[in-house]
């Protein structure tokens, strides 16, 4: 491992707006290739998703209390995907946050790295009034109890992928039937401010936090990537289920 301080990492952010999570999915393995190839440069890619529930190396079936035919009907699908952590659920509103680093070049180790990332996240939500804490035994950040923010990495060859989901403004019904490692319900930056906040402003100073803490450049900012330029950026249905619908669905497979 090398002194952190011995080498610079030029980092490139990608500010995309909703990513449909097969796309970002074919978007991360390209840019882990990209950094693993060179590890002078970094990646830091941060957008949302279209409504879906992932779930990690440490969670089940059994964490999601949404039946098949209601998540069929709302058009949210479950992936199984290699990060730590259990299932978390997508929702627009959360920010995804995805460092692709070179975690040798930084001088980092797991635990090292997974401090430093808490440390971002938590110190961003006290930028907009915020209290949040970190747990200690499992990562995440709370505020007032409540998971702020979930994260669950992957390391390949000493290259982060995955990272964080950090709710800004969704709805937070719907969270109470995903559990979220085992922190029960989630909470929101606006709901722990109770004011409202602006999510671009959030962005940016999430990216100076990331300097500051991994003791990176100024970045290179992009507002999209030649990966993304045929369309697969997400777009919403054309037809939401109503929510009798729903309710319906839950009814009969309730019986």
């Amino acid at each position: 491992m090398t002194d952190r301080h011995d080498t610079r990492v030029s980092l490139n952010v990608y500010l995309l707006d909703a990513v449909d999570f097969s796309s970002w999915l074919a978007l991360q393995r390209r840019l882990v290739f990209e950094v693993s190839g060179d590890r002078s440069q970094g990646a830091l890619v941060l957008c949302e998703h279209p409504p879906l529930i992932s779930v990690g190396r440490h969670g089940s079936r059994e964490q999601v209390h949404f039946d098949h035919r209601e998540l069929s009907l709302r058009g949210w699908p479950i992936r199984w995907v290699n990060r730590g952590g259990g299932a978390l659920l997508h929702l627009r509103g959360q920010l995804a946050i995805y460092p692709i680093f070179p975690l040798d070049r930084l001088g980092l180790d797991l635990r090292a790295y997974l401090h430093d990332l808490q440390t971002t996240l938590r110190e961003t939500a006290a930028d907009f009034g915020a209290h949040a804490t970190l747990d200690g035994k499992r990562p995440g950040v709370q505020s007032s109890g409540r998971l702020l923010a979930h994260v669950g990495v992957a390391v390949r060859d000493w290259v982060s992928y995955f990272g964080a989901a950090f709710n800004i403004n969704p709805g937070l019904e719907h969270f109470r039937r995903v559990d979220c490692d085992g922190f029960g319900q989630m909470t929101s930056l606006e709901r722990e401010r109770r004011l409202a906040v602006n999510p671009d402003l959030v962005r940016h100073r999430l990216i100076e936090r990331f300097c500051e803490q991994f003791g990176l450049p100024t970045p290179e900012i992009f507002h999209s990537h030649p990966a993304l330029s045929d369309g697969t950026e997400y777009r919403p249905p054309a037809k939401t289920p109503a929510w009798h619908e729903l309710l319906m669905a839950r009814r009969v497979d309730d019986k």
